[in-house]
């Protein structure tokens, strides 16, 4: 058991669901576990957070989130290690940018330590539906969205927030095709690019949609004002291996949201002595190594997709393949160190986990 630092109110269900779980054939993000975690922002503070059954919300009809989008999220993970304890992937980096995202949202904070303590407590709760097989976990979804009953352009005055937790499998089971979008934008300097807000996601559905028809899985996404420089991808951020050296676009921008998983792989290419650099990147730079055959390797790094390879790259009329035959030799690498930090079967040099 923790020790909370936050209290937290818990009421448990009769009986769990667990069993009724087919936990070969995991899909991700359809099956849910037992609880759920719901605290509201009212009359200027936090309530009590309450761990309950996981079910359905009560919406009145003139909730501000869906008149005018004050929602963030984020996505985390819980695994299991060799000896079977159960861990969590850099919690407070979740937390961090949860902040930052509340901030640019005119949304309430809330603590870092409470934002951790409250999904330790869920998932200590449902710790059964940690998946037990290699490779499956338990994914996190804390989200905020504001909850004033009036129609009127201004933020809200009440909130709720929630976690709730899934048992998935992979996100991508095979590498995947991607586009380079040069019409449609993600975000704009001085937009919420760099927030983890609900609107991003759904300003790209219609691009990623057009892209999906083309045969593509993503997209990558550029900078809106000249569609010069490579951004990120939909579900994660992008990182390119030309000539040898692992390249990822640098987060010095609003644009970008910052990536946990892929400030992992540039931590972790550090400590492995694998080339890489944060830097601008632009199309005509990646466009021009992929007709000359000197990109080897392409992947992107995201919490749902962790290292998910990419197969082709797609540009105008142009696609191209990476190599089959290329050993992707870093990625490997960085793959491999981070599960088996995830797994414990390796030291935690960064102390990254936190044990529930």
């Amino acid at each position: 058991m923790i020790n909370n630092k936050i209290a937290i109110k818990v009421n448990r269900v009769s009986q769990s669901r667990v069993k009724e779980i087919d936990w070969e054939n995991l899909s991700f993000g359809r099956e849910f576990s037992d609880h759920m975690l719901e605290m509201n922002f009212e009359n200027g503070k936090w309530q009590t957070p309450e761990i309950k059954p996981f079910g359905e919300l009560k919406m009145h009809p003139a909730m501000s989130a869906i008149h005018y989008g004050q929602s963030i999220f984020e996505g985390m993970k819980a695994s299991r290690s060799g000896d079977k304890e159960i861990l969590l992937f850099r919690p407070d980096m979740n937390a961090e940018r949860f902040r930052e995202s509340s901030e640019r949202m005119c949304m309430p904070t809330i603590a870092i330590d409470d934002f951790v303590d409250m999904i330790r407590k869920l998932v200590e709760i449902d710790s059964e539906w940690v998946p037990k097989a290699n490779g499956y976990s338990l994914y996190i979804r804390p989200f905020l969205f504001a909850t004033d009953e009036f129609i009127g352009i201004k933020p809200s005055n009440n909130y709720k927030f929630l976690i709730f937790t899934c048992p998935v499998g992979v996100y991508y089971s095979e590498p995947v095709n991607v586009k380079i979008e040069e019409f449609y934008t993600r975000a704009s300097l001085g937009g919420v690019g760099g927030a983890k807000t609900a609107g991003n996601y759904a300003a790209s559905l219609y691009p990623a949609k057009k892209g999906n028809e083309q045969g593509f899985d993503q997209l990558l996404w550029t900078d809106g004002i000249e569609h010069k420089y490579i951004e990120e991808s939909g579900t994660m951020n992008i990182v390119f291996e030309i000539d040898g050296k692992l390249i990822t676009p640098a987060e010095d921008t609003d644009t970008i949201l910052k990536g946990i998983t892929k400030r992992s792989v540039v931590e972790v290419a550090g400590h492995l002595n694998i080339p890489m650099e944060e830097r601008k990147i632009t199309v005509e730079e990646v466009v021009t190594a992929l007709r000359e055959g000197r990109v080897t390797d392409a992947f992107g790094a995201g919490t749902a997709a962790t290292i998910a390879p990419i197969a082709k790259i797609g540009f105008r009329d142009e696609l191209f393949e990476i190599p089959k035959d290329s050993p992707r030799a870093s990625s490997s690498e960085i793959r491999q160190f981070l599960q088996d930090v995830k797994d414990g079967t390796i030291e935690d040099i960064f102390n990254w986990m936190v044990k529930v």
